[in-house]
């Protein structure tokens, strides 16, 4: 007996194990989906001059559209191998690849629809953050697992020295107290979280506070309050006035940790990234920070 949601939605804890969503957040989420599902159908399946009408053909294995949705978001929040993925929706793991990354696609525009995923454009950046009702917001980087590369000299690139393996990282923004607003692009993982945002060049509203931790030491955009904790000086000790300081900046900054921790909830990024296709990596962090924004808003 295969998956379905007309099963699970009767197990909301089963459910919020298996996809991160209680059947409220989930129901909320299947008409976007639904209309991302269509908009695809209608450009693929039902083009102009195409031979075979949409619906012919072997059996669909996954007919239902809250069974698509669900699975693409187990996929996500479990992140079994394709294999064991397909044999859980009743599928062999050749058809189960094809559904991923069909199902990935409209997930992300979904959550587009919505309105909850990050900007990527760093040109934005400043016209984004000036639409948020405070102007405090906090930076930090994550890195992710992948595999080791085929090619020597990627080798070299995607290891990093601060995890020890081979990895890609990224940079995110939030607003204090709201949600993840800025997801930079994915880079190696030797790359430095600082050098990630000198390059992408961030420019913030004038007057904006930007908390950010050591790993962004001498980082100052322009007309921006810095709020970071002090970097014990070499051969010496912090006193214990600005130990309870950065104490005291921590406590703050840890909303951003709750936010990575929040987005980390899908596997697929804590788990060793396994595919291999050219830009998926990227495209499942940016999904994964909208879902994160998309329970965040409905539970808030």
């Amino acid at each position: 007996m295969r998956m379905q949601y007309a099963t699970l939605k009767n197990k909301p804890r089963t459910l919020r194990s298996l996809t991160g969503f209680n059947p409220s957040e989930f129901e909320a989420l299947l008409p976007s989906f639904g209309v991302a599902w269509e908009r695809f159908v209608s450009e693929t399946f039902k083009r102009e001059g195409r031979q075979r009408s949409y619906g012919a053909g072997r059996k669909a294995h996954l007919k239902r559209l809250d069974d698509k949705l669900l699975f693409i978001l187990v996929y996500f929040r479990i992140y079994p191998t394709q294999e064991v993925h397909g044999y859980l929706f009743g599928m062999s793991q050749g058809q189960a690849n094809e559904w991923i990354h069909r199902l990935t696609g409209r997930l992300n525009e979904a959550l587009g629809e919505e309105q909850q995923l990050p900007e990527r454009r760093p040109a934005n950046l400043e016209t984004v953050l000036s639409n948020c009702p405070s102007l405090e917001f906090m930076i930090d980087g994550t890195e992710r697992r992948i595999n080791r590369p085929q090619d020597k000299d990627k080798q070299k690139d995607y290891y990093s020295g601060k995890k020890k393996t081979h990895s890609v990282t990224n940079v995110i923004i939030n607003e204090r107290k709201g949600k993840v607003v800025y997801l930079s692009g994915t880079y190696e993982g030797k790359k430095h979280d600082k050098k990630i945002a000198d390059e992408e060049n961030y420019q913030f509203p004038e007057g904006s506070t930007l908390l950010q931790d050591t790993g962004f030491q001498g980082y100052h955009p322009e007309g921006v309050t810095i709020v970071q904790p002090k970097k014990k000086p070499r051969n010496g000790e912090l006193t214990e006035v600005e130990k309870v300081i950065n104490r005291g900046i921590s406590s703050l900054r840890v909303e951003v940790e709750h936010h990575i921790g929040g987005i980390k909830r899908c596997q697929i990024l804590v788990q060793r990234f396994r595919n291999r296709v050219e830009g998926f990596v990227d495209a499942v962090m940016e999904t994964a920070c909208g879902l994160h924004n998309f329970r965040l808003e409905l539970r808030r």
